[in-house]
């Protein structure tokens, strides 16, 4: 043996030895990177580990047989014996063997992506009423996936964006949303039968991993998508605790009337923009559900939702608070591992208590039952930016964002946490996303105006936005809200009059929880024209729709901010700003640091109209120096609201102090 190792050394047998390992394992390594993202097949880089290791041996063959000289390659000298050039094979094929038990696993075992996103199905009912039910049918699947941690579950928002589209391209959809895989099928249903037909597609190469068909009653729909989730988890090689499999198997409800009736709600309230009429109809066909099934328990949990909302947006009464917590209350009691339950108990106490500590308790459990749902993260970074948690909200609403990416709720809320803490530039990227997102959407380029006149004093997008929208569009008042607010501020106050007068309500919709009576922006118009007795005429006419306001909601801080504002036009200073404080006292910015200063912003205006100029400045110092979405150097220059100082020498002080900070 002795002499063959010193032969394997003359003939130089060593160095070819180590550098065929080394350029080989360069070439696996090169191989396990760049394969997957050239798309090629698996067995491609199985053949080359099986082409490398079979050369080995050969590589060990032509090294003893041969060497390279200046001369060119020439037979090694000395004798070749047959035992030798045995035990050299043998050598070549043992160490290939070896190698070949450690490589070939490792290249044949592709890193499962546990990634998915199921796509709104296609009706193929001959009724159109039925295509809510090929929704719901789609959202309970994407429901029952999202319990299951051990997966990545884009949410319903962000799917939705793809219904209808008659061809699709799963590449596309797949690199949009972050995900490997998309489930996509088609739904029937005649009278009780429904046929449901579904494939599992790979993202990466558009090809099917496997499709099924079911042909059951509508009793049995909840056994469709039970046997679903439980075999797409299996193909992503996702693990099921018992916990989760254990939700995978109850059933919602043993009533199919009361199950399409939720379906149909569910449908309204997860709409985009979702606003007063669609609002009424979730809760109407929620209120129907529960009627047929007193223990339908996600029914319950889905009219606390909506009514929490309601609350929260546009109607916030004391009726509106408590149907949300009986609700969410008797969710719990029928079902009290119930995650969405628990969502809801946690929007109970977010929206209706500001009970911040419970609601993050009840969302911190609604995360662990439904660990791919948006919404729990969402609220979590909501709560915290009131808290001014800033940071830890941003992190929280971005990772919402994740797992919705084309949800334009959660993009324009992150948009306005970045726009609160003056940050444009970021802000600006995540409005880019939603515009994207929802291209056609009238808000979303709405708030691109808005954000431009906010960072740069620009006002050429938002005349561009408003001269492309039609005035009959208008049916809560918003657009109108918007275009007087933006001749108010370019002075064309004629104009602006007429766009007001147009509008045919009492009250137009407005960005808080205060409708804004339309005798108010007439009242403002005549005043900044100098028209003193048309102006108190309108702003007598406004304090009578805010007082009813106010009856119907008497803690509400923001209708108090606008009384405020009308009793300091009509000359009752200390009445005013009694109101102001009254705003503040109700949310202060120690308890809301994201709403918090609205209600500051609303007394330093009523200080300003009202000659409090000490105040008025100490307290627009204070807010520009502070996260506060809506004040802004550039808006504080141009909007009329704050004529009044504008001769005080300590107002340029003001803008020269933060405008270089800007």
């Amino acid at each position: 043996m002795s002499g063959f190792f010193e032969e394997l050394q003359r003939r130089k047998v060593y160095r070819i030895a180590a550098a065929y390992i080394i350029a080989a394992g360069f070439i696996i390594q090169i191989g396990s990177a760049v394969f997957p993202a050239w798309e090629l097949p698996n067995w491609t880089l199985r053949l080359v580990v099986v082409v490398l290791l079979m050369g080995f041996p050969i590589a060990l063959i032509l090294a003893w047989a041969y060497d390279v000289t200046p001369q060119g390659i020439r037979v090694t000298p000395g004798s070749h014996r047959r035992r030798n050039l045995i035990m050299l094979i043998a050598t070549g094929v043992i160490i290939s063997a070896g190698a070949g038990f450690f490589l070939l696993p490792r290249a044949s075992a592709r890193k499962i992506d546990k990634s998915i996103a199921v796509l709104p199905f296609q009706s193929l009912s001959d009724e159109k009423e039925n295509a809510y039910f090929a929704d719901g049918i789609q959202d309970d699947i994407l429901t029952n996936l999202s319990k299951i941690g051990d997966l990545k579950v884009i949410s319903r928002m962000s799917v939705m964006s793809y219904r209808g589209d008659a061809v699709r391209n799963a590449r596309e959809i797949g690199k949009a949303l972050g995900v490997a895989t998309l489930l996509e099928g088609s739904v029937r249903r005649i009278g009780n039968r429904v046929r449901v037909n579904v494939q599992l597609i790979d993202a990466n190469n558009d090809e099917h991993i496997w499709a099924e068909d079911y042909d059951r009653d509508l009793t049995d729909v909840f056994a469709i998508q039970t046997d679903l989730a439980q075999k797409i988890a299996s193909a992503l090689q996702a693990k099921l605790s018992p916990n989760e499999k254990a939700r995978l198997d109850q059933r919602p409800t043993q009533n199919p009337d009361a199950y399409l009736l939720f379906v149909q709600a569910h449908d309204y309230a997860s709409q985009k923009d979702m606003r007063r009429d669609t609002s009424l109809k979730a809760e109407q066909l929620y209120e129907q559900a529960i009627k047929l099934d007193p223990n339908f328990a996600a029914a319950f949990a889905g009219l606390s939702l909506v009514e929490s909302w309601i609350y929260h947006s546009f109607d916030p009464t004391p009726n509106r608070r408590e149907k949300a917590r009986r609700n969410a209350d008797e969710a719990l009691r029928l079902q009290p591992d119930l995650p969405e339950a628990h969502l809801a108990l946690g929007f109970s106490y977010y929206y209706g208590d500001r009970d911040y500590e419970r609601a993050l308790a009840e969302f911190e459990i609604a995360k662990r039952g439904l660990p791919n749902e948006s919404e729990a993260y969402f609220a979590i970074g909501a709560i915290q930016r009131r808290q001014g948690k800033w940071a830890e909200s941003n992190a929280n609403l971005e990772k919402a964002a994740t797992l919705d990416p084309k949800n334009t709720d959660v993009l324009v809320n992150l948009c306005f946490s970045y726009m609160a803490q003056r940050d444009f530039e970021t802000a600006s990227k995540v409005l880019d996303r939603v515009i994207a997102a929802s291209p056609q959407s009238v808000q979303t380029n709405i708030l691109k105006a808005f954000m431009a006149a906010q960072w740069k004093g620009d006002l050429s997008a938002a005349e561009k936005v408003f001269s492309s929208i039609q005035p009959e569009t208008d049916s809560d008042g918003l657009m109108t809200m918007g275009r007087a607010w933006l001749l108010m501020i370019q002075r064309k106050l004629p104009e602006a009059l007429q766009v007001v007068q147009k509008f045919r309500g009492e009250t137009l919709f407005n960005t808080t929880t205060a409708p804004c009576p339309k005798t108010l922006l007439e009242a403002e118009i005549y005043r900044l024209q100098g028209d003193e007795a048309k102006a108190r005429t309108a702003f007598e006419h406004a304090r009578v729709v805010s007082e009813q306001l106010l009856r119907e909601a008497p803690d509400d801080p923001a209708r108090h901010g606008q009384h405020g504002l009308i009793l300091a036009a009509l000359g009752q200073k200390q009445e005013a700003i009694a109101e102001g404080k009254r705003a503040v006292e109700l949310l202060p910015e120690s308890q809301d640091a994201f709403d918090g200063p609205l209600g500051t912003a609303a007394l330093a205006q009523i200080y300003a109209w009202t000659g409090e100029f000490d105040e008025a400045f100490r307290l627009l110092d204070h807010l520009l120096a502070i996260p506060a979405h809506g004040l802004t150097v550039p808006t504080l220059q141009i909007d009329p609201a704050w004529d009044p100082l504008r001769k005080d020498p300590r107002f340029q002080a003001l803008i020269d102090k933060y405008g270089a900070k800007s």
